[in-house]
């Protein structure tokens, strides 16, 4: 004889299975916390002010930007 089962456990154990499928692709697609995106634009966003901090005013002008244009 087989093993009797109770429907209702086993939709309910089905129905946490697919929740948590569902909720790994959604970390998976949403990927990090608030805090770490924070940061992290934060982060690039300081170097990006230190790089143009740094640019020159006037680029160099002259046959050497126009050779290396030339070349790509």
């Amino acid at each position: 004889m087989s093993e009797v089962i109770n429907l209702r456990k086993a939709r309910k154990q089905k129905q946490r299975a697919d929740k948590d499928k569902e909720s790994k692709a959604n970390r998976a697609l949403h990927g990090q916390a608030k805090a770490v995106r924070d940061s992290v634009r934060a982060a690039t966003e300081r170097y990006n002010r230190y790089l143009d901090g740094h640019l020159r005013e006037n680029p160099p002008s002259g046959d050497f930007v126009k050779e290396t244009q030339d070349k790509e």
